[in-house]
């Protein structure tokens, strides 16, 4: 099985489960004087609970494999100049909120809004005033541009990657 078929039996198990706990909910008791609605209603909720955590199981079983195969199997991504190598639950982390965070930071060095400009002494003459930078405009603009991007690099690389790559046992 591969990993997107995997996610893709994950939700439909989801679904199932919610779809038990509805009809557990809506026929686990009813008031005396109703009929109810299975002829061993008590038999069929039985099973549907043994159905649930069944699901539950598999559930459980089809996530470890994923996890499993996250952390054995190995990804290269083209990020700007650079060929990065991760395994795919690496990527999966910065993709969820690493990256951002990146981003976020160097989007805070900036010139905090001030500006290059003239002040007025006590003693009435013009001083000039500059920015004073301690780092680089440029390394700044391609960090931003590079950390911006790479969500999108990852999520292109890892739809191919999770519909080629066979569960790991």
């Amino acid at each position: 099985m591969k990993i997107i078929e995997a996610m893709k039996k994950i939700k439909d198990l989801q679904r199932k489960s919610e779809d038990l706990t509805a009809k557990i909910q809506a026929n686990v008791a009813i008031l005396s004087y109703e009929t109810p609605v299975y002829p061993d209603q008590q038999a069929q909720i039985d099973s549907w609970i043994q159905s649930f955590h069944d699901i539950i199981k598999e559930i459980e079983a089809l996530r470890l494999a994923i996890q499993r195969t996250n952390l054995a199997t190995t990804v290269e991504i083209e990020l700007g100049k650079d060929r990065v190598k991760k395994n795919i639950a690496a990527w999966v982390h910065r993709r969820r909120d690493l990256a951002k965070a990146e981003q976020r930071l160097w989007t805070a060095v900036n010139d905090r809004g001030l500006k290059d400009g003239q002040v007025k002494q006590s003693n009435g003459e013009l001083m000039d005033i500059k920015v004073r930078r301690f780092y680089d405009p440029r390394k700044r603009d391609e960090m931003v541009e590079l950390y911006t991007s790479e969500p999108s690099a990852i999520d292109a690389r890892l739809e191919i990657v999770n519909a080629i790559t066979d569960l790991v046992d």
